[in-house]
């Protein structure tokens, strides 16, 4: 990373070695808030002493400081909130991190990016490695974003993680980011791919459209089609998407879907076509590969009606 990422991230870093006791051992996200959410099995930093809880109070992007780093800083909001548009050329489809990340991360309810230096570097099974924070935003980018990585000394990346240590100053390395959470649900009920069908025309349309192809990146995403994720990004399980639904939606009635409901949900929406990960035979490479994962084979067993949900849904 060039000088010019140094200066904030530098500052998180410094702060966060005073809680760090223990170096990580072993040789994770390549997407989804998985992956955070998104995505696999993560293994945290560990601390010498017991987690450390801390208030959300990011600075706002408004007082931003005048500087060498406020350009950067932005830029990496504008990259973060308008992904489509400002990394056209890398970006696959119509979805901006805004489509999960609400509010460019700022959003302390909808999978907040707030504090998210603080969990990098980190192990995540589905790599078999350990991940630094480019490489979580280059999972993104050829995951959720269906496109290509960016360089990592490119001003883009560089914007983006000068942009993610800016909204973490004052969240130590290894802290517990109580408002991140994680959109996962751990026991997926047996789904009804009908009645999801029949839900989403009750309490989705009006945002994501009949067709699922959307009305805006940052208002109603794609959920499906050639504009929408790959069945690579964490977000195509079974798991994250039902606990994403029912942690974050429908938008101004959180809280109204029952389980049951966000997983019938989710087994309409990945049922639906999408585009396809070409590399799902080289994630999870030292085994632990979830059952959950929507790929074209069970989207066509969804189809044709020999889907097996329990063996699916087996090993969240």
């Amino acid at each position: 990373m060039k000088p010019i990422v140094a200066g904030v991230a530098g500052t998180v870093l410094l702060a966060g070695t005073l809680f760090i006791g223990a170096v990580i051992s072993d040789k994770i996200l390549g997407d989804a808030n998985g992956e955070t959410e998104e995505a696999a099995t993560q293994s945290k930093i560990p601390t010498s002493a017991a987690a450390q809880s801390v208030v959300y109070a990011p600075p706002s992007i408004e007082e931003v400081p005048e500087g060498p780093m406020k350009e950067a800083i932005l830029y990496g909001y504008e990259l973060v909130n308008n992904t489509h548009v400002a990394a056209e050329e890398y970006v696959g489809n119509q979805l901006s991190c805004t489509s999960c990340h609400a509010g460019a991360g700022y959003d302390e309810q909808a999978s907040s990016l707030v504090g998210v230096m603080a969990n990098y570097p980190q192990y995540i099974a589905r790599s078999g490695d350990i991940v630094t924070i480019e490489e979580r935003i280059n999972g993104c980018m050829v995951r959720s974003m269906n496109g290509k990585k960016f360089d990592m000394n490119s001003k883009e990346l560089e914007a983006m993680v000068s942009y993610f240590a800016y909204i973490s100053e004052g969240v130590p390395i290894g802290a517990e980011r109580e408002w991140a959470g994680t959109s996962n649900m751990k026991d997926v009920p047996i789904p009804d791919v009908t009645n999801g069908e029949s839900l989403y025309g009750q309490s989705c349309i009006a945002c994501h459209a009949a067709d699922g192809a959307g009305t805006g990146a940052n208002t109603g995403p794609a959920l499906w089609g050639e504009n929408s994720f790959n069945d690579g990004a964490g977000i195509a399980r079974m798991s994250k998407m039902a606990g994403y639904i029912k942690n974050n939606m429908p938008v101004g009635a959180v809280g109204t879907l029952t389980d049951q409901d966000a997983a019938d949900l989710a087994a309409f929406i990945l049922s639906q076509d999408r585009p396809e990960w070409a590399n799902h035979n080289k994630d999870w490479p030292k085994g632990g590969r979830p059952n959950d994962i929507m790929d074209k084979e069970k989207r066509d067993q969804v189809k044709n009606g020999t889907i097996n949900w329990e063996q699916v849904l087996s090993t969240n």
